[in-house]
């Protein structure tokens, strides 16, 4: 008797497993040409290692590499492609689809690694989609003066006006995510560092005009 419902299963990661002819080659290329970072490698000597990008990490194994042209790949979701495309390009590796925004709704390309497997790196294409029609509102702002020119730089870092940054990070809100990529957090960090702002979130109760 065969149970056609399946368990309730908790997967919260998933690494990719590819198989390279010479590991430490491997490596320094993953490191070095594509930006990863060595997470571990394991045996004596090492014939496994992880290397993470971001908080995904895929697995090399020595071993004879069978890569898939027509299908097999690896794909990742970064915050700015574009970035990371330009990163690739400097350092020699061989792009076999140019950085483009995709019907699927995604811009991506695609690189190889030394053994001939495809790695897609791509980011959403956050305006895909039906116009939605709306009416806009003028809704009396003041903001702290340091808060104003953050707000500023970072609409213009997103190529974005300062009502639609304000608009994308309420939207956000409403859904209970974080309205930033990891590297436009680390951007506004350097922003606050630029403006001087030296208080924390909660720091809104306790402003006192002059």
């Amino acid at each position: 008797m065969t149970n056609s419902t399946p368990p309730l299963v908790e997967c919260e990661q998933i690494h990719a497993g590819l198989a390279v002819s010479d590991l430490s080659a491997a490596i320094e290329f993953y490191v070095k040409k594509l930006g990863f970072q060595l997470g571990f490698k394991w045996g004596d000597p090492p014939s496994f290692a992880g290397v993470t990008l971001g908080k995904v990490q895929i697995f090399l194994q020595e071993g004879t590499p069978t890569p898939n042209p027509e299908t097999g790949a690896a794909y990742f979701s970064v915050g700015d492609a574009d970035a990371l495309y330009e990163f690739h390009r400097a350092n020699g590796v061989e792009v076999v689809e140019e950085i483009g925004d995709r019907v699927y709704g995604i811009r991506d390309y695609v690189v190889k690694d030394l053994y001939g497997h495809s790695l897609v790196f791509g980011h959403y294409i956050y305006n895909a989609g039906p116009p939605i029609r709306i009416e806009r509102v003028d809704v009396p702002v003041r903001l702290e003066k340091r808060l104003a020119g953050l707000l500023k730089d970072l609409a213009e870092h997103k190529r974005m006006s300062v009502d639609s940054c304000l608009e994308e990070m309420i939207l956000h809100t409403n859904e209970g995510v974080e309205p930033h990529t990891k590297s436009t957090l680390r951007y506004i960090e350097e922003l606050k560092k630029k403006h001087g702002i030296d208080y924390d979130s909660h720091g809104s109760y306790r402003f006192v005009e002059e």
